[in-house]
């Protein structure tokens, strides 16, 4: 990095420019602009989400406070709320999309020898969504109840390095499920799911691309035993059954045969029922494999606490994608960022530090390397500390 160059502008030249700019071309967003380009209205929202900005008010009065160093930021054209308002209102939210997504293909090869703790070299997704609540006066494109208005999230979250690989947003009356006609099954990947993706005919057809689910099953689970395997029951397990589904439709849409395990948790007592379509696993592993899933649960409280996508700056359809693509692609460009610079920090770490260092004039691997090693604790119980990669 050359010195004297701004921390934010360090942090900016992680990102593909040019795959920006033909997305910029492909989608018309600079077309008829004068000033203030897409690029100009990423880095503006760029830097709302790594400084914590709470509205386009303060958006505008941080950085015209800092007016003299916007154009070493790459900023160019006049900062007013009305203009970032009118760009997040107009410019296509598919060009942010795209762009993430090219930030996700590029983070997740560098995690992809991150090890989990269960010896496994598949790659593991996590499948979930979160639901955001909205005003249904201010966005009542989001219709999600009779009173209430919401926008939903849907992510596959890659278990190794907690990068989203797919997301899905929608209003909130999408059902989880539905969700599953937008993947494409990844041969000899496992994907842990709640049962509220239990579609027999949807899992089939991840069943005939050669990948692997484990999901909860329902308590109305309608099957026939075949064949009974040994279990130790003082780690848990309670039944290790291949199984035919006999349900009136299920028989039909699921042929194959699954594996059932069910497994009691010892200290709470309760007990859950998975069905995965892979027999090689040892049961205790398929059980600790949904265990997992609870990092997606994690991956969305994190996001909430510390990116901004519960508060929005504009109420549009377009303005609201727009903020939420742009913070994934942020968390994800720090992610980027910290492998680059094999740091041990958290990500909570690093965005607390980068929130104060942005118009630093420091080598940005410098700065970095000033958060403290180690993890997080955090002050309250819910909040959590995650992504120690």
């Amino acid at each position: 990095m050359r010195a004297g160059k701004f921390v934010f502008a360090q942090l900016m030249e992680f990102l593909p420019w040019k795959r920006f700019q033909r997305l910029v071309a492909k989608y018309g967003g600079d077309h008829g602009v004068k000033q203030f380009p897409c690029s100009s209205q990423f880095l503006a929202m760029s830097f709302a989400q790594l400084t914590y900005r709470e509205s386009l008010r303060d958006i505008e009065a941080c950085l015209r406070a800092h007016s003299a160093k916007l154009y070493h930021l790459g900023i160019r054209g006049r900062i007013a709320r009305s203009t970032l308002a009118d760009a997040n209102e107009s410019r296509d939210w598919r060009i942010y999309a795209e762009f993430a997504q090219a930030l996700i293909d590029r983070a997740r090869p560098l995690y992809a020898e991150d090890p989990l703790q269960l010896d496994l070299a598949n790659t593991v997704y996590a499948l979930d969504s979160t639901l955001i609540e909205l005003c249904l006066t201010m966005f009542p494109w989001a219709h999600y109840q009779a009173n209430r208005a919401a926008l939903r999230v849907h992510t596959l979250l890659d278990l190794r390095g907690s990068i989203p690989s797919f997301l899905y947003i929608s209003d909130g009356k999408l059902h989880d499920v539905e969700v599953l006609d937008q993947l494409l099954p990844e041969p000899g990947a496992f994907y842990v799911m709640d049962r509220g993706y239990i579609d027999y005919a949807r899992l089939y057809r991840f069943h005939q691309g050669r990948a692997f689910f484990v999901i909860r099953a329902k308590s109305n689970l309608q099957a026939k035993r075949r064949y009974s395997h040994a279990v130790d029951r003082s780690t848990g397990l309670r039944s290790d059954h291949t199984v035919l589904l006999t349900g009136q439709d299920s028989r039909y849409t699921f042929p194959e045969p699954l594996r059932r395990v069910r497994i009691k948790d010892l200290s709470s007592g309760k007990s859950l029922v998975l069905l995965t379509n892979h027999f090689g696993l040892p049961a205790l592993s398929i059980a600790s494999l949904y265990r997992y899933r609870w990092q997606i649960e994690l991956f969305f409280k994190w996001i909430k606490q510390h990116l901004r996508i519960k508060a929005f700056f504009g109420t549009s359809e377009n303005a609201v994608k727009t903020q939420i693509w742009i913070a994934v692609s942020v968390y994800v460009l720090v992610a980027i960022v910290k492998k680059h610079f094999r740091l041990s920090a958290s990500l909570h770490d690093l965005l607390q530090i980068l929130s104060l260092t942005l118009f630093e004039q420091e080598p940005i691997d410098q700065v970095l390397t000033l958060a403290p090693k180690g993890s997080y604790m955090p002050d309250h119980s819910n909040q959590l500390t995650l992504f120690e990669f």
